[in-house]
Formats: C-alpha cells, sequence, structure tokens
C-alpha cells in the first residue's frame, strides 16, 4: 500500500458534506478548497471513496504540484513529474480537461497540449521510446490552475460518479445525482423519518433517499477507469471493496419516501429509475399535484428541487406556484421543507424567511437552498 494524496472534486457549495463523509470513510484531510478537497489515502481509497461517495464527482490521484506563469514553465513542471510511477509503456493519456483562475496561463486547449507534450517527452526518455502505441488502457490527466499554482491529478473514475447507472430516463431539467444525495446529506433526515418530493421528475431525491436507508453504495453495481489499472491497484483490492459495499446492504428496511409529480410520463420513469436502482419497492411514487400534498403523519421532510427557469416553467406563474408550495407546507404539522431553487422571490412567495438558505451552483447557475426547519420530534 502506498500513502499518497487524492483530490475528489465536488459541486460548490458542498466542500463541508463531501469532507464529512471523506473522514467517515477513514480518510485524514489535506486541504478543503472551492469545488475540491483533497485527503490522504492508499490504493484500497481509491476504490472506497468512488464506491461509497454519494457527493463527490469523481477521484483524482495527486500526481503532484508547482507554480508556472510561463508555457516553458508549465512544460518543464509537467516533464518533472513521475509519469512513469503511473503510466504504462502502452497506455493511452492525455489531457482530459484544464481548468484555470486568476492565473497567467488561461487557454485549455493550449494549457492541455503543453502538457501533453511535455508528458510525451519525460515518457519517452524513461521508456527509451521514440513514439508510443497508446493501445492499453486509458490514463486520463485532470489540472486546475489556481493563482498559478498548477495541480496534476490522474483521474481514477472516469464516468463521473453522479452517473449510478440507474437514471436511464430523465426529466427536462433533472438534478445531478450527487448534488441530490448532498442536499439531503444537509438535512438531519434519516430512514425513519418520512421523505417526501413533490416534484419528483425522473425520482432523483427519492431513489438517492432510498440507497442511503437500504445502505446500498452508489457505485456499488458500476466500474470505474481505475478497475483496469492492475499496474497500481490490484484486482484484489477492487474485489475486496466491492464485497464490503455488497456486505452493507440491508433491504430489511421499511422507509417512508414518497415522490410525487403531476406529469403521468414522469411517474412512470421514475418508477422505473427506482427499479433500475434496485429500491423501488422503498419508494411509493404518485401522480399528484403540489396542491394535493397532504401527509397524516407529523415531523416529516418536503425535500424537492421544483421549476424555477424560464425555460422549464413560464416565469409569470412562478409565484403562483411558490405561493401554493408554501400553503401546503404550511398545513403540515410540523413538518420541515428543504429546497433548492433559483427562483428569487421564493421566500417572499412561501409567505416566510427561511431559518438558513445556503449559496449552492446546479451546474453553473447559482441557486439557494432554502432551509424551514420544523420542531424534533419527541424523544419519546
Amino acid at each position: 500500500m502506498h500513502r499518497m494524496e487524492l483530490i475528489a472534486p465536488c459541486h460548490f457549495g458542498l466542500e463541508a458534506v463531501l469532507k464529512r463523509e471523506i473522514i467517515d470513510l477513514g480518510y485524514d484531510i489535506s486541504s478543503v478548497e472551492d469545488g475540491r478537497v483533497t485527503f490522504v489515502g492508499d490504493e484500497e481509497a481509491v476504490c472506497r471513496v468512488n464506491i461509497n461517495s454519494r457527493t463527490a464527482e469523481r477521484v483524482l490521484i495527486k500526481i503532484g504540484s508547482f507554480m508556472a506563469t510561463t508555457f516553458d514553465e508549465l512544460f518543464e513542471g509537467t516533464k518533472a513529474l513521475p509519469w512513469e510511477d503511473y503510466i504504462p509503456v502502452d497506455g493511452k493519456f492525455w489531457v482530459a480537461k484544464a481548468a484555470s483562475v486568476k492565473s497567467a496561463l488561461f487557454s485549455p486547449s493550449d494549457i492541455q497540449s503543453i502538457m501533453k507534450k511535455a508528458m510525451v517527452d519525460r515518457m519517452r526518455q524513461t521508456y527509451n521510446l521514440e513514439r508510443f502505441e497508446e493501445s492499453g488502457n486509458s490514463y486520463p490527466v485532470r489540472v486546475f490552475i489556481k493563482k498559478d499554482e498548477v495541480t496534476v491529478g490522474l483521474d481514477t473514475t472516469g464516468e463521473s460518479l453522479h452517473k449510478r447507472g440507474y437514471r436511464r430516463l430523465t426529466a427536462k431539467a433533472p438534478i445531478a445525482e450527487n448534488l441530490a444525495a448532498a442536499l439531503i446529506m444537509l438535512t438531519p433526515w434519516n430512514k425513519d423519518r418520512i421523505l417526501v418530493d413533490p416534484f419528483c421528475g425522473s425520482g432523483t431525491f427519492p431513489i438517492e433517499a432510498a440507497l442511503m436507508a437500504a445502505g446500498i453504495a452508489p457505485g456499488m453495481n458500476r466500474e470505474f477507469l481505475s478497475c483496469d489499472w492492475d499496474n497500481i491497484i490490484k484486482p484484489s483490492e477492487w474485489r475486496a471493496c466491492y464485497d464490503e459495499a455488497r456486505d452493507m446492504v440491508d433491504m430489511s428496511v421499511c422507509p417512508d419516501i414518497q415522490g410525487y409529480d403531476i406529469d403521468e410520463d414522469m411517474v412512470r420513469i421514475a418508477r422505473e429509475n427506482a427499479r433500475l436502482a434496485g429500491v423501488d419497492k422503498l419508494i411509493h411514487f404518485q401522480k399528484r399535484s403540489v396542491d394535493q400534498l397532504s401527509h397524516p403523519k407529523k415531523y416529516g421532510f418536503i425535500i424537492t428541487n421544483p421549476p424555477y427557469g424560464e425555460r422549464i416553467y413560464e416565469k409569470e406563474k412562478l409565484g403562483e406556484l411558490y405561493k401554493t408550495i408554501g400553503e401546503r407546507y404550511n398545513s403540515l404539522d410540523s413538518w420541515s421543507l428543504y429546497m433548492i431553487t433559483a427562483y428569487e422571490d421564493a421566500e417572499n412567495a412561501i409567505g416566510r424567511k427561511a431559518d438558513k438558505n445556503r449559496k449552492i451552483y446546479n451546474g453553473m447557475m447559482l441557486t439557494r437552498f432554502y432551509q424551514f426547519m420544523g420542531p424534533k420530534p419527541n424523544k419519546r
């Protein structure tokens, strides 16, 4: 086992949730920056975080970092990194993504091109080859440049971690699976409490909640790019981590999780997605409009992503919609409401100020996660 630094990017505004998740998995945090958490782990950590993280976008092995304000410095800094420790002679390697913030170097395509040339130069000298076939496994590289500090990571994940594999069909504006999971984790909800999403769309909030309730790791039923990296991670390591995840599953739970949508087709899609996720028996989906929202029990949770953009919902109707949300919420005794939206007048329309609100970037869109907190249930 080799100790190394690993980088887990996430949605801006949700770094604290990912940090807590990584600590709970047993790893020490090195640093927390906008949009990513760096931690210390080994080969097992690569497997376990890929399989178990509900909130990360991907897991990168940190190859190194250096300062660069010119392309010559970028070339030399990249060339100095120990690429041969990670990429075999037949490996396919490229700079998949480059991002730059407040730095002298800012052109992604130029950064990618220069770094690829530097990697080839280093590998050519190390392997004593003039030409690389690149016919083997893929080793994509990602680079972040912030205030001229270049951080280079090897992507162990491949297709983003938010793609659990269950969402074959979606709504027009679906919330990403890892964002939905992180928002649920920001609430006090647990499998013994009621959860209702009155705008469930393709079912992401209810499905992510059901996965949590049953202890199903989000990456348990998919593979990752580094599953084929037997030069870095032994196949037995992956098998052990998948077995660990399977041992954690408890399908005997009986949570009260409900998803409503006014569109019959979306209800059908949500049911199919839940079936693919293996949690269809744990969720009740129903065609129902928000003005019919009701529940006989107390201390429940509404966690939802209602319409909020001009392309999704007619803007003049948003005030009326959010007023209805407020009226139905106020009719529910002792409930809490958690809602992500970009609609700026949401609090006024609902009729009260949120106890907390948190800025969250949903893709490139700035949204707020409004938290209207009900009382805690009596411990008895």
